[in-house]
């Protein structure tokens, strides 16, 4: 039997079948890979086709023998649903496509899944972009997030979901595109350095006292 997240396949609730769910980066598709998706999920008889909260388009209700061949016939990559490392990065339309968009949360979103997508890390981490205020990418439960502003982006950090929710805390703003990739890249390699296995960032604030002192560590940290 397939191990769960082995070949990129998640096991599901009846412990028979499985999923997959192709990287589709920020949760841009071309009609190209939908009729892809949609070959095979009739070929394969999927149970289901769904679209998942990290903007993937998940194969739901696979067969085990025939996991290996969807891949083959989708040619797409595999990505990182599951296990300790950076999972797909949530992005809003931005100033692309959506008349409220500040800043261009997609442009962004894209780059930062491009750097940090499946990188490996001490826990999960899951990344947003939101284009204005409203966060339609949700990044105040994210582990780190960006948020469009007039002045440029805020940086939040140490969101998460799960049993214990927590939402996200500033930690900069007015950053302009190449500061803010430059902070992240130093919160990374700070997270990276100063986490425990299976700690979130959120976690690890509260492990270091706080928001305040956790601001104090990453200012005085040195990659």
């Amino acid at each position: 039997m397939i191990k769960d997240g082995e070949f990129g396949a998640i096991i599901q609730r009846d412990k028979q079948t499985y999923a997959v769910a192709p990287h589709t980066p920020c949760g841009v598709v071309t009609p190209e890979i939908l009729r892809k998706l949609a070959d095979a999920a009739e070929k394969y008889q999927a149970a289901a086709l769904k679209i998942t909260s990290a903007q993937r388009i998940a194969l739901v209700g696979l067969k085990e023998n025939d996991v290996e061949n969807v891949w083959a016939d989708l040619g797409m990559d595999k990505g990182a649903a599951t296990g300790l490392c950076v999972r797909s990065i949530k992005a809003c339309p931005g100033t692309a496509f959506c008349k409220r968009g500040i800043k261009d949360s997609l442009g962004m979103g894209m780059q930062l899944d491009k750097l940090y997508h499946g990188m490996e890390m001490p826990g999960k981490m899951k990344m947003g972009v939101s284009g204005c205020a409203n966060q339609c990418a949700e990044t105040c439960i994210k582990d780190i997030g960006l948020v469009g502003f007039s002045k440029g982006w805020k940086l939040l950090v140490g969101g998460n979901g799960g049993a214990l929710p927590r939402l996200s805390t500033e930690l900069a703003s007015e950053l302009d595109d190449n500061q803010a990739l430059e902070m992240i890249a130093r919160l990374v390699a700070f997270y990276k350095t100063k986490a425990k296995p299976h700690q979130r960032m959120g976690l690890l604030i509260e492990k270091l006292g706080g928001i305040e002192e956790f601001k104090k560590a990453f200012a005085e940290f040195r990659p």
